[in-house]
């Protein structure tokens, strides 16, 4: 069975999670944080969870309401150990939050030519983009202080994104299509 890897489930990546849960491949997470109360609002992790890694969180939840069996990595993905963690995907998906593990993502997939989906949102709901890594620029972080998208008022938008990286998941794994998407609250455009 072809695996789909997803790096990264916080906010965005526990939600595409949950919408690849019909997905014909074995989906693998990977991630090193635990899940904090103020993630319960914004992401795909329950009150429950709090203290536990996330990986383990999701791994519950999706088979206490899916029947899902996934895989999971509690490690932070370096350049130390990209390639046991990414070695034999057929899809990575990159849900990161920052700009250093993206360039590990992006370095090793190029370096592999293993497809990948890079989805991100901005911190003040405005704005995210789903697109493959040929057209996929790295932005650097803001500060300390910026907005975050922890307090859930942005999950509505949260979810129409993870369901955009799904949904292009779902079409390269079955069609071999390449679908992009810049999303914002008033719409969808494609690239």
């Amino acid at each position: 069975m072809k695996i789909i890897t997803v790096v990264g489930v916080g906010a965005l990546g526990s939600h595409t999670v949950q919408f690849l849960r019909n997905a014909k491949a074995t989906l693998k997470v990977i991630d090193f944080d635990r899940v904090e109360s103020k993630n319960i609002q914004g992401q795909f992790h329950g009150k429950h969870a709090v203290g536990q890694a996330k990986v383990m969180s999701l791994r519950g939840a999706m088979d206490l309401l899916f029947g899902v069996k996934i895989q999971t990595n509690l490690n932070k993905l370096g350049d130390h150990n990209v390639d046991a963690l990414l070695g034999g995907s057929d899809l990575v998906i990159d849900c990161l939050d920052n700009a250093a593990s993206r360039r590990v993502i992006q370095t090793f997939v190029r370096k592999t030519q293993i497809p990948c989906l890079h989805a991100a949102v901005d911190a003040n709901g405005s704005f995210g983009r789903v697109c493959w890594d040929e057209s996929f620029r790295i932005d650097e972080e803001d500060g300390e202080g910026a907005p975050t998208c922890e307090n859930g008022e942005h999950l509505p938008f949260l979810a129409m994104v993870a369901a955009h990286v799904a949904h292009s998941a779902k079409e390269f794994m079955g069609k071999g299509s390449r679908l992009g998407y810049r999303v914002s609250p008033g719409g969808t455009i494609r690239v």
